[in-house]
């Protein structure tokens, strides 16, 4: 429904995950009989995932050793392949520095390392430390350095390509340079893309249409993004997941295929992962829960794809702290009560409690609007800032 915001402007209400609640249904089921896997297939090959979750491209986030480690316990973790790991033979003084910064210096200082360029034999080895230690090899590029790129990432085995920026579009037009044919480059390529952001049915649906498998649906949503400040663009996740759910329908009617939604950013807790799939996602990418694992090359700190840009940082680098390994912060146990650790357990809890067997089956869960839900009768944890705060 438009609201008016004035005489000469109308807009739709949009909704995040602290807007809704999941209803449950007139069933339960075991925990243990519930499947939270994710499965995608591209020309004939079938892609399985145990957990539904993709660890971002981020240099905090991802390094070689955290991608083989998360490719064994059944996620999929994105390599940047124009970060750190591609610019520096030894990241680690590197990554040392960035987490002593303080935070009036950080976006700085961080600009001066970046300035390092990326090796494309960097590219190459780095794919291939991942698939030497037993895991697929998912890496990322931006859609103005993706040509130039591909090559060394294919070079070395790239498994899954994630073509990513803060909006991509597949008409980008410019009068300065030949815009990347996604179309073309997609259909030409040879192995699955997954290819984001967007945040809009019509963006969600031209990028399945461009070839991609998966599109990455979130405009500015992460925690260490400052996308939707510097230009004031966005739609909270909720409504974008769903809209973009709407287009996978329509992707489906018009070719039999099923292009996959992933929920990327804004998510803090297994509450917000069940909330990102039962409003239509098929997995979801998340940064920042990550970036607390011990095993994470940030040293417990946090920082987009954006924030060292040379001339408008659109990111900041932020204290995920270190709160478990990264077993513990998907699979569990948890020894936090506030949602941040076994993600993958409360997204099974969360289906099994409401009746539903699958991730496919929790889509079809009953939501509501429901901004009380992170309030209602919290009195006592919010005056000890405890539980939910």
């Amino acid at each position: 429904m438009e609201i008016e915001i004035g005489r000469g402007k109308t807009g739709r209400r949009a909704y995040g995950f602290n807007d809704i609640a999941i209803v449950p249904s007139r069933r339960t089921r075991d925990p243990r009989d519930v499947d939270i896997s994710w499965t995608f297939t591209f020309r004939g090959r079938e892609y399985r995932f145990e957990l539904p979750v993709l660890a971002s491209a981020m240099d905090g986030v991802v390094d070689v050793p955290f991608a083989v480690n998360m490719g064994r316990m059944g996620g999929l973790a994105v390599l940047n392949l124009e970060g750190i790991q591609t610019r520096y033979e030894d990241p680690a003084p590197l990554l040392d520095e960035i987490a002593s910064f303080s935070k009036e210096e950080a976006t700085h200082k961080m600009q001066e390392i970046y300035r390092e360029p990326v090796k494309e034999h960097l590219i190459t080895q780095r794919i291939r430390e991942i698939k030497q230690g037993g895991a697929l090899a998912a890496g990322s590029l931006t859609p103005q350095n993706v040509e130039r790129y591909i090559g060394a990432a294919l070079e070395g085995g790239l498994d899954i390509l994630v073509i990513q920026g803060t909006v991509v579009s597949a008409e980008h037009k410019s009068s300065y340079d030949q815009p990347l044919d996604l179309n073309a480059f997609v259909s030409e390529l040879g192995i699955p893309c997954i290819i984001g952001g967007c945040c809009s049915y019509q963006g969600a649906l031209h990028l399945m249409r461009a070839g991609a498998v998966g599109v990455l649906v979130g405009v500015g949503p992460g925690h260490a993004c400052t996308t939707r400040a510097v230009l004031g663009i966005g739609v909270p996740q909720c409504t974008a997941i769903a809209d973009a759910a709407a287009a996978r329908t329509r992707f489906l009617e018009e070719t039999g295929i099923y292009a996959h939604v992933i929920a990327d950013g804004g998510m803090r807790t297994g509450g917000d992962i069940s909330k990102a799939i039962a409003v239509g996602a098929d997995a979801v990418m998340i940064g920042s829960p990550l970036a607390a694992a011990a095993e994470a090359p940030g040293r417990g700190t946090h920082w987009g794809m954006a924030t060292f840009h040379p001339d408008l940082p659109r990111g900041t680098r932020v204290r995920a702290g270190i709160k478990g390994s990264l077993e513990e912060i998907l699979l569990g146990p948890a020894h936090d009560n506030d949602g941040t650790m076994n993600l993958c357990g409360g997204l099974r809890t969360s289906l099994a409690t409401c009746g539903y067997e699958n991730l496919k089956a929790f889509q079809k869960a009953e939501v509501m609007v429901a901004p009380a839900l992170q309030t209602e009768g919290k009195t006592l944890q919010q005056a000890q800032g405890v539980g939910m705060c």
